[in-house]
């Protein structure tokens, strides 16, 4: 969940200043009239003193008025969740259905990685002992954006057990309690990485005893946590300060030098010895969301069972207990690939940022607590593996001899087990034009009721040294329905023949469908055949000028070239010959000088760089009658959206784009309706009411399910519980890959391989969308780790075919009607001002919706800004307040004013089109009960101050009556003392 940062609340004194300085000048003013007012008679005198009093009260409730619906309107709608249906929790109906969508994802997303002798399901044993500080404070959840509500119970790890009918060692639980509870403090700024566990010397002789006699079977849980934040998992654990790693012993280090926090540490390691020295039937759960270097498990043979399951949210350990029972059998498939020895991974020495040193005076301080700071420092990372990412570099480097495979991988991207057996049969493939069809058979050879996965890869023609291409690459995936014993399935799979082109960026710059023969097969996983067939292409497509891919609207072409820079990208050329110089740690301190000028902060940006002079200021404020609601379902070329565009003001259009933090701000003048966003990934949370929904295991549980119905259907009941909220923007689904194991915010991106995400993404968002939600797909793009102002290098292939491939088929399969920029810098540039959401996301891809930055903070965090955003296709700011670096800086500028209609644009089309607009926008418009509430102060305020007035006056003026009286009669006026007064 969002934290409100230090540099939020600088932003919102700096909105309200100017009030409060025109209140101290009314009551300066006010002080300055009263003490002058002794110059003047009694009646004048006492006039002016009551209203020098009056005046700042009156100026006092004016002001905090203009506050409240001014500046601090969006934060109050917020606040006070004043949607206009009147619904700001989600019924115990939905929340029912919630729970069990959430369960469905936990049993068909909890992976079986061993099962020896079939120790699972557990039919005759009842009783476990639950070893590891884990199995009493398991993962539920990520952190940040993608953290669960605590406003819903959490069924623990042991619940789910207990649940299930099994019952667990209480002498083993308390032994883990005394060593406390799991630290929740790992917020985006304080993340630490302690493990905590008891030292092997505490199991004691006893302990052991005891535990041998309460049961012969024993459950190990090791668990990692990732989060939101600007560190990804530590390399080297050892390097770690004392206040981000505790030891467990003062006797020796947990870790040593060179060690990641996906290895186990020594008091881990010890602790598996000792179980498995005393208990024949082991089964291992890895409670986390990242692969892990899980080799022990190959050398324990006691460890008979290994499930993965990563954070299940608040209800998914409930599936655990009936996938340990066999009540459900498990049918998750890995998506990631786990290594023995990721140090070896092409992407290990070049995982983490580093810096420019050239760049140190472009250092960003960022305020994110009352005195404390953050900095980000200007810094890169190499994408050096190119278009091999995962499974696509070993599947590709075994077959080159580069690799021995099964030293190498330990479980192959796409695995999973079953309690029961399938076979799979592929029918011959026939060509349908634009497509190839052909039907898989699937059977159920076992005993148990179970579902199954279709994995269909294709294996492109190479030419050594050409277009560079893996031997597999997923293009296909289904999942079966629950099949009985011997009953079969026949699924008919689709490939669209673009689908099997390669992006030439370096030759034709397109897309291009070279000729020879494509192997399509489906396998078991990334590296086990089942069946396959051959489909041959007699000559080269290129998908170039005049020929299109299909599914684009455009033709697709280089558009980020100058992002390659300078780095050596891993080739497939002579067996991976480069291998060593491709991924040796960077070189590179300084920013080659020929990007330096093109590099830069909002503190040296010129914000006229996209003023363009031929620009022609537009109509503004003029008076069409056209109400938004009429354009609902129109296409975005209706000759209508010029006219209702016109009617706005720049003031309008500046508020809607700059003021869009969790919302999208009202606009009188097009009776458009105010619309409330909210995070997560996991659960739908309100950060402003913090209330929120039922937490779902996180997405990697839900891309471990291959299944593109779940997908559907967590997308749908996401997109009703945020309905019931009043809520119709999602800052959800992450689109981002898994392109190492360390990332921190992996456990809200789906997977290493862009097909898997797509499906699933693209399915989460269509289910979302049909319950009138927009989703943003986020975060757009490259950042696949927390890269806050990191230059990412990439080249275009790499960056098509494997971190833009989500993004795209959310767009284009998803109907996706928003998206949530990145916070990282691709090549010299934040990713937003690098303008391909105008050039691929809109022009080639077709979308039509919003493009939103991530939180914006006062200062759009040192390197964002309107006018970077605005003329490069990103339409609005997330920021509650309207001042600083989100608003334009010359709202005078044709240019700027043109790019506010632009994005106005795109942010009503998405608007008018989603659930707000269901009624015509009637319920969304009542207005928020605080506004009306301040409306009735003010007008209590002014009935007083007009009565006080009225009081003045008559008091005024029977004092003047009574003083004319004395002058006339007497000649002068005396008060009391005898005192003469003029």
């Amino acid at each position: 969940m969002l934290q409100i940062a230090w540099s939020d609340v600088v932003g919102v004194i700096d909105a309200i200043k100017w009030y409060l300085v025109v209140f101290a000048l009314i009551v300066i003013a006010a002080i300055i009239v009263a003490a002058l007012a002794h110059l003047w008679s009694v009646p004048v005198r006492k006039l002016v003193r009551s209203n020098a009093i009056a005046v700042p009260l009156v100026a006092l409730v004016a002001v905090i008025s203009m506050i409240l619906t001014g500046p601090m309107s969006t934060l109050l709608n917020l606040s006070m969740n004043s949607d206009a249906a009147g619904k700001a929790t989600i019924s115990d109906a939905t929340t029912a259905k919630a729970g069990k969508v959430a369960k469905s994802i936990a049993g068909e997303g909890f992976v079986l990685l061993k099962n020896d002798d079939g120790l699972l399901p557990l039919t005759d044993t009842k009783k476990l002992n639950l070893f590891g500080w884990a199995s009493e404070n398991p993962v539920y959840g990520g952190t940040g954006s993608g953290a669960i509500n605590a406003s819903y119970d959490i069924q623990s790890l042991k619940d789910g057990l207990h649940k299930a009918g099994f019952q667990t060692n209480d002498d083993l639980s308390a032994l883990y309690s005394k060593l406390g509870k799991r630290d929740s403090s790992n917020s985006t700024f304080n993340k630490g990485w302690s493990l905590p566990e008891v030292t092997a010397d505490r199991y004691t002789d006893d302990v052991m005893a005891k535990a041998k006699a309460f049961s012969d079977t024993a459950v190990i849980t090791l668990a990692r946590v990732g989060g939101e934040g600007y560190n990804d998992m530590p390399q080297d654990m050892s390097q770690l300060p004392a206040d981000k790693y505790r030891n467990n012993s003062d006797k020796y280090a947990d870790f040593q030098p060179g060690e990641s926090y996906l290895q186990v540490s020594r008091t881990e390691r010890d602790m598996i010895d000792l179980v498995c020295k005393n208990f024949d039937k082991v089964i291992f759960l890895y409670n986390g969301s990242n692969p892990m270097q899980l080799g022990f498990l190959r050398d324990h043979p006691q460890i008979r069972a290994a499930l993965w399951v990563p954070a299940p949210g608040n209800v998914g350990f409930d599936s655990l207990g009936e996938i340990l029972s066999g009540r459900i059998n498990p049918s998750g498939r890995t998506t990631d690939t786990f290594l023995y020895d990721m140090r070896k991974a092409p992407w290990w020495n070049n995982a983490a940022a580093t810096d420019y040193e050239n760049l140190k005076s472009k250092a960003v301080s960022l305020p994110v607590a009352k005195g404390v700071t953050f900095k980000l420092k200007p810094s890169y990372i190499n994408y050096v593996e190119g278009i091999y990412v995962g499974y696509k570099y070993y599947e590709t480097a075994a077959s080159e001899g580069a690799i021995d495979y099964d030293s190498t991988v330990q479980f192959p991207f796409g695995y999973g087990l079953s309690y029961t057996s399938f076979s799979q049969k592929m029918s011959d493939i026939k060509d349908e034009g634009d497509s190839l069809g052909f039907a898989v058979t699937v059977t159920n050879t076992g005993s148990a009721s179970g579902k199954d996965t279709v994995e269909v890869y294709s294996n492109p023609p190479y030419t050594n040294g050409g277009l560079e291409k893996a031997t597999a690459n997923l293009i296909a995936l289904k999942k079966t329905r629950l099949l009985d014993p011997k009953q079969s399935q026949t699924i008919k799979v689709s490939i669209p023949k673009e689908r099997l082109a390669s992006y030439d960026y370096l030759g034709h710059k397109a897309y291009v469908l070279e000729r020879g023969a494509y192997e399509i097969s489906i396998k078991s996983d990334s590296h086990h055949a089942i069946d396959h067939k051959e489909y041959t292409v007699d000559k080269d497509v290129v998908y170039g000028k005049g020929n299109p891919r299909p599914s684009d609207k455009t033709v697709a072409t280089n558009h980020i070239d100058e992002v390659a820079g300078d780095v050596n990208y891993l080739s497939r050329k002579d067996h991976f010959a480069n291998y060593e110089q491709a991924t040796t740690a960077p070189a590179l301190k300084e920013l080659p000088k020929k990007y330096v000028d093109q590099y830069h902060t909002n503190a040296d940006f010129d914000r006229a760089t996209y003023t363009r002079k031929q620009d022609a200021m537009p109509t503004t404020g003029a008076k069409n009658h056209l109400k938004l609601a009429q354009l609902r379902g129109a296409s975005a070329d209706d000759p209508r959206w010029d006219k209702l565009l016109d009617q706005m003001s720049v003031k309008d259009m500046s508020d809607l784009t700059s003021m869009a933090g969790f919302q999208t701000a009202a606009v009188d003048s097009i009776g458009k309706v105010a619309t409330t966003d909210a995070d997560g990934p996991a659960a739908i949370n309100n950060n402003f009411t913090k209330k929120g929904s039922l937490g779902f295991p996180v997405a990697v549980v839900l891309a471990n399910t291959w299944s593109a119905d779940l997908a559907r259907q967590y997308g749908e009941i996401m997109g009703k519980m945020a309905r019931e909220m009043g809520i119709v923007g999602w800052y959800a689904p992450a689109m981002n890959t898994h392109r190492t194991s360390i990332g921190g915010r992996n456990f809200e991106y789906f997977s290493e391989d862009g097909e898997l995400a797509g499906v699933i993404g693209a399915n989460a968002v269509a289910g979302a969308k049909s319950k009138g939600v927009y989703a943003y797909i986020k975060h757009f793009a490259l950042y696949d780790s927390n890269a806050m102002m990191v230059s990412i290098w990439s080249n275009e292939q790499a960056a098509r075919e494997i971190y833009l491939r989500p993004f795209e088929m959310s767009v284009k399969q998803g109907k996706a009607d928003a998206t949530m920029v990145g916070w990282d810098y691709v090549g010299t540039k934040w990713s937003g001002e690098q303008g391909w959401i105008n050039t691929i996301m809109r022009n080639e891809w077709g979308f039509k919706g919003m493009a939103l930055t991530d939180s914006f903070g006062a200062d759009g965090r040192g390197f964002m800004n309107a006018d970077n955003a605005l003329p490069n296709g990103v339409d609005a700011m997330l920021s509650t307040y309207g001042n600083g670096p989100n608003v334009v800086d010359n709202p005078k500028s044709p240019s700027s004013v043109k790019y506010l209609r632009q994005a106005s644009k795109h942010i009503l089309y998405t608007v008018v089109n989603s659930g707000a607009y269901d009624d015509g926008g009637a319920k969304a418009n009542a207005m928020p009960a605080w506004k009306k509430m301040v409306i009735g102060v003010d007008v209590l305020t002014a009935i007083l101050a007009i009565a006080a007035e009225v009081l003045f006056i008559r008091r005024y003026l029977r004092r003047r009556s009574q003083a004319d009286a004395v002058v006339t009669g007497r000649g002068d006026l005396t008060d009391q003392n005898g005192q003469q007064e003029s």
